[in-house]
């Protein structure tokens, strides 16, 4: 098991913990739970192997089955193109600058944008996991352009927003990019992040998808110390 499903196995346990005492602490007010979509949600023995494996590897690596999955699963063969489309631009690309954090990043503000509640939950928790900044996304989310970014990160994240917004680019917007040891394939990553979730940000409206309450504490627990048993 990797390093990092050990810290979010540990997060998590903590988060469950948080969650469990929110219950407690809200008892007297108990609500009907809202269902996670809108659209039926398939059994797991209903849905194709090679996606059923997909969502086993998300739930063992994160301790719970996100509800983005269970979701898609009502049309197999759209979540079969949305995750493949998900890895290819997701994934590390060979000679790429941009981080898995600069792309959550990237995720959270144009999530802020569409108001898409389910991803501004589920990738501001990724966001603080790998920026090993647990106030950043928060900031983000609520305003970008007053978050404590840095000349490159502002300069990403002005590029994606125009993206985001369809407005034209102008050489620029390039050229910012450049002055931060970023490229013109760079800057067709970043485009690829924006109209992924784009795409992510409607299809979680069109299904009034639910985020997991354990994304909201993922990644706010600090690291534990590298001797301590998770």
């Amino acid at each position: 098991m990797s390093q990092m499903s050990l810290l979010m196995r540990h997060q998590l346990k903590n988060s469950h913990s948080l969650i469990r005492l929110n219950r407690c602490l809200s008892s007297g007010q108990s609500k009907p739970e809202r269902p996670i979509s809108r659209f039926p949600i398939p059994d797991i023995s209903e849905i194709p192997s090679d996606l059923r494996e997909v969502i086993e590897e998300a739930q063992e690596k994160a301790g719970f089955t996100p509800n983005v999955f269970k979701t898609l699963s009502y049309r197999p063969n759209e979540m079969r193109a949305f995750v493949n489309y998900h890895n290819a631009v997701m994934e590390n690309r060979e000679g790429g600058n941009l981080t898995k954090a600069d792309k959550e990043m990237i995720i959270v503000a144009v999530s802020a944008f569409n108001k898409c509640t389910y991803c501004i939950i589920a990738h501001s928790a990724l966001c603080r996991i790998y920026s090993k900044n647990t106030i950043l996304a928060d900031q983000i989310a609520a305003n970008w352009e007053t978050a404590d970014i840095d000349d490159r990160q502002r300069a990403i994240l002005t590029f994606a927003m125009a993206v985001a917004k369809c407005q034209p680019l102008s050489d620029q917007h390039f050229e910012e990019l450049y002055k931060h040891s970023l490229n013109q394939a760079d800057a067709w990553d970043i485009g690829s992040v924006v109209a992924l979730f784009s795409l992510s940000n409607r299809m979680a409206f069109l299904t009034s998808m639910r985020p997991n309450e354990e994304l909201y504490m993922l990644g706010r627990i600090p690291r534990p110390p590298k001797d301590s048993k998770l």
